[in-house]
């Protein structure tokens, strides 16, 4: 352990207010950033801040669920067949871009996903 539970609190204050990042913490006081991050949480603690977990300002789940909760069944089914088809593809180890005569077969680096 570094130091004392008041020297970690003052640590975890610093990175809580900003004045220092994680990483550069972890540099200047020689622990893994996990550390860092431990002794910000117990600082966080120690002043009766609730933890709370962040959302992404841009969820792309969130986007793509609303996208097919828009879509007519048949337009549903579509989908569904395209991304199987490019799930096998994957595994075989290439991809498909364009359509009809514009198709190209894109192959992977790898011989195949499995």
């Amino acid at each position: 352990m570094h130091g004392t539970k008041e020297e970690r609190l003052a640590i975890g204050k610093r990175v809580h207010d900003g004045e220092l990042t994680r990483s550069e913490a972890s540099k200047e006081y020689g622990v893994p950033e996990r550390t860092i991050r431990e002794w910000e949480a117990n600082y966080r603690e120690s002043i009766g801040e609730k933890k709370t977990l962040k959302k992404k300002p841009n969820n792309v789940l969130s986007d793509e669920r609303a996208a097919y909760e828009n879509m007519t069944k048949e337009e549903l089914i579509r989908e569904l067949i395209l991304s199987k088809a490019n799930e096998l593809r994957a595994k075989k180890g290439y991809e498909v871009r364009g359509v009809g005569a514009n198709k190209e077969f894109i192959t992977s680096d790898e011989e195949n996903s499995k």
